[in-house]
């Protein structure tokens, strides 16, 4: 464990990005840590740490950064979700490599572990807890059931040190559950059963469940709320009808109110007050620009007081000003100017707490701050061998598209370039609908930017943080007016100065990959290389082929927002490969379930048949997205090396790293 108290007293490794051959590496290490957690207390932290071949939880005491405990469960395992549920005891889940697939995935368990030396970690719920079960009335006999569920924590019950709420669902069954669940014995009773299929819950203060969120297969949402834990559940929002959806954040502090977060028909989400015996609200916070990007919530409580929104820093506000967290929040802004500053765990008292400082050039420095007496002392940092200094700049950008909607996004540059008539890289992001590039540090971005690209990010119609008419405006636009976003955006940073026009390349993956294929199709002149990374390319085979269409939602998703099988033949990037006039390469998973490989031989088959140059990078191992090292190393220098070749950026430096074992 060497390397965790490394991670948590080490000084900054500087690295220094030029505009040069890029060194790979510094994108691909893996930081000396994931997560940090202080305890209710303030006496311990809890951290995940990256080791060569798994990821383990550690306990560490702050007062000499002794590790008491530690738990990993060997090879291609990974920790994920982590949260103190008393003052000693830590719930966390875990992923597992199944199969052929390198990505580790959840197992859908909930393991514990004690800030305690030689404590090893228990299982508390999941399909491998067998369970005693009586054989009959008033036997003695007892056999072992396998219990097939899933299960994530949903309130830790400030309160109450020895039980937690979980969410527990069957795999395979739609209507998951909450339920009490002992955080030592495991034992769990039933508190709530959910009136809509894929429910997720909210409680009150004291632990009651007052919400239930989910869709029934025509993908609208439901909003439900109940009283209390003996109250009848009642529908209050149905986005079928009301045509808005509405999501709890949070109760006052007496529980008699709730905050909602709710869609405007035009414009961004705003956070309300609902009193649910009269059933009227009151208008908090919002912005002109962007949807709350989430709620801040007093110290010492879980009373929202106020929401922060995404700008480039991040901006809060405050509906409770009088709150002791708008004036630390204000305070720790001032402090740290031009960042985003995020409070990621706290004390129960509120004394204490744990804060991430991080911008467009810094990935993250953790201090610990004493709100009493506002003094802030430096932890450690993520990637701490990037010197923010010398990091690549991000900035803000809007413009108006074709048809008059106002479209932002962002637009990076190499460090103390001009900015002028640089090659440029249009990286449009995946998803697409609800999905968004944010203002923050990008390793892709940087290492682009330190190739000498200005890298422009688009978040086109479709995407979501900009309201719901900006989202609904995407539905059944792939290869359209999604599409023609990118193309204004691309003839904006032209005319802007920013971008040499005879020096632009698309790169996205998954939906990104689409629409950068898709942009080289329809707009054969204007993009001189297409690069597609784990893309979906040929859009009536969503019908047949990957997870989206197995069950009823996703077949629904498809028809509702993605089109029919027939009309979305007529923008599949297979089907219009001879408008392509320009190089292509295409990078895939051999296990990518959500857009399978066979995307990418279709459209490879389709390029050699139209006589267009193609290069390919087929790993039979990977996902939705290369995981290990050694197979990024091989995609980034592949990437570089065509990039470079097509429109005169830097490739990367030779590799240090071993042989490739892509396919």
């Amino acid at each position: 464990m060497k390397c965790l108290q490394v991670a948590l007293l080490a000084a900054l490794v500087v690295a220094v990005p030029k505009v040069g051959a890029v060194d790979i590496e510094p994108f691909i290490r893996k930081d000396k840590f994931e997560q940090i957690k202080l305890s209710p207390s303030g006496e311990y932290y809890a951290a995940t740490v990256p080791l060569e071949k798994q990821t383990i939880l550690a306990i560490v005491r702050r007062a000499d950064n002794k590790v008491l405990s530690k738990f990993g469960m060997g090879e291609n395992t990974v920790v994920q979700a982590v949260h103190w549920v008393n003052p000693t005891r830590v719930l966390f889940s875990m992923g597992e490599k199944f199969g052929a697939l390198d990505q580790p995935s959840g197992t859908g368990e909930l393991y514990a572990l004690d800030a305690k030396e030689g404590s090893t970690g228990e299982l508390m719920v999941g399909q491998r807890v067998a369970t005693n079960t009586g054989s009959g009335a008033g036997s003695h006999i007892q056999a072992k059931k396998v219990e097939m569920v899933w299960a994530e924590l949903i309130d830790d019950l400030r309160d109450d040190d020895r039980n937690v709420l979980v969410e527990v669902g069957t795999f395979g069954a739609d209507f998951p559950r909450v339920e009490r669940m002992d955080v030592y014995t495991g034992r769990r009773l039933r508190v709530a059963s959910a009136p809509v299929r894929g429910a997720t819950f909210g409680t009150d203060h004291s632990g009651a469940v007052r919400f239930a969120s989910g869709q029934e297969f025509d993908n609208h949402q439901k909003l439900y709320y109940r009283d209390g834990d003996n109250g009848e559940w009642r529908l209050i929002n149905d986005e079928a009808e009301s045509g808005l959806s509405k999501e709890p954040v949070g109760f006052s502090a007496d529980n008699k109110k709730a905050y909602l977060q709710v869609e405007a028909a035009h414009g961004p989400d705003r956070i309300v007050e609902w009193d649910p015996a009269t059933n009227t609200t009151r208008d908090l916070v919002g912005d002109d620009t962007v949807n709350p990007l989430g709620v801040l919530h007093e110290f010492g409580t879980d009373v929202p007081v106020g929401a922060v929104f995404d700008k480039a820093p991040m901006v809060s506000k405050f509906f409770d000003t009088s709150s002791r967290r708008a004036t630390v929040q204000k305070n720790l802004e001032a402090a740290f100017p031009g960042q985003d500053v995020f409070v990621t765990s706290q004390t129960v008292d509120g004394g204490l707490a744990l804060v991430l400082v991080s911008s467009d050039r810094n990935p993250g420095d953790y201090y610990l701050f004493d709100t009493k007496t506002q003094k802030a002392s430096y932890l450690l940092s993520n990637g701490e061998w990037f010197d923010p200094d010398h990091m690549n700049p991000t900035r803000e950008i809007s413009f108006k598209a074709r048809d008059g909607m106002v479209v932002h996004g962002y637009l990076s540059r190499p460090l103390g370039s001009e900015g002028k008539r640089l090659p440029m890289v249009v990286f449009p992001h995946g998803g697409p609908f609800g999905i968004q590039d944010y203002w923050g540090f990008s390793r892709d971005v940087q290492m682009l930017t330190s190739a000498g690209y200005a890298v422009l990010q688009v978040n086109y119609r479709g995407s979501g943080g900009y309201g719901h008419d900006f989202h609904e405006a995407g539905r059944k636009q792939w290869g359209a007016a999604m599409q023609d976003d990118l193309t204004d955006a691309t003839k904006w940073a032209i005319a802007q100065g920013e971008a040499d026009g005879a020096k632009i390349c698309l790169y996205g993956a998954s939906y990104g990959g689409y629409a950068a294929l898709m942009g080289v199709a329809k707009e054969p002149t204007l993009y001189r290389c297409a690069a597609g990374y784990v893309g979906v390319y040929d859009l009536p085979t969503l019908y047949t082929d990957g997870d989206t269409h197995q069950r009823a939602y996703g077949r629904n998703f498809l028809e509702d927002w993605v089109g029919s099988r027939d009309a979305i033949a007529a923008v599949s990037p297979t089907r219009m490969a001879d408008r392509i006039k320009v190089p292509v390469f295409l990078a895939a998973g051999g296990e990518d379930e959500r857009a399978p490989i066979q995307h990418s031989k279709l459209m490879e088959r389709a390029l050699i048949q139209a006589g267009v140059p193609v290069e390919t990078l087929y790993v039979d191992s990977e996902g939705h997205g290369f995981y290990t090292p050694e197979h990024q190393r091989e995609f980034y220098t592949r990437l570089l090396a065509f990039l470079s070749k097509n429109i005169g950026g830097q490739p990367a430096t030779p590799s240090a790293g071993g042989a490739s074992t892509a396919k």
